[in-house]
């Protein structure tokens, strides 16, 4: 995740930390533990307000603030973490997950961090992506099969779809 002002962060998973990274000098520049968040999957940003938004599969979503690392909020998520993404234009913050459901937070002032609902989307639609012109989400999902060679579950055949999802 770029701030489009020299810095880049990431999460690393099996440390439960994000690291900011100077891409020009090519070295780690700060390293922030998660508690109370586990093993990190998801990273959005508001570069106004510069909060990192960190989804972790303890059911945790942890709010940081992308200068000095302290954690300024913890809100609960869905099981399964896949994406995080940030609606500059609502304040929404958005967290698809893999039990079926999407979480919506609201940034509003003073580091106030606010679920405001747990949309019910698909099994499997963990995957998202944000139009920041229209404010709608897509999540694409598919119907799962168990693998019997253990795993992964496998994808049935011709059920693709992907969900569109926004405020009307």
């Amino acid at each position: 995740m770029a701030d489009g002002k020299g810095h880049v962060y990431d999460n690393l998973e099996d440390k439960s930390e994000v690291v900011e990274l100077d891409p020009r000098a090519l070295k780690v520049v700060a390293r922030w533990p998660l508690a109370p968040g586990e093993s990190p999957s998801a990273l959005a940003m508001d570069p106004v307000s510069r909060r990192l938004f960190v989804g972790c599969h303890n059911q945790k979503l942890v709010v940081l603030d992308a200068d000095s690392g302290k954690v300024v909020a913890t809100l609960p998520i869905g099981k399964g973490v896949d994406v995080a993404r940030f609606d500059p234009g609502t304040g929404f913050v958005f967290a698809s997950c893999g039990d079926g459901t999407t979480t919506v937070i609201h940034e509003g002032k003073g580091d106030h961090f606010e679920v405001v609902d747990t949309l019910r989307t698909r099994r499997s639609a963990r995957t998202m992506e944000l139009d920041p012109a229209t404010h709608e989400i897509f999540l694409p999902f598919a119907q799962l099969q168990p693998n019997p060679a253990g795993g992964w579950p496998r994808v049935v055949p011709g059920t693709f779809s992907v969900l569109v999802m926004g405020r009307h």
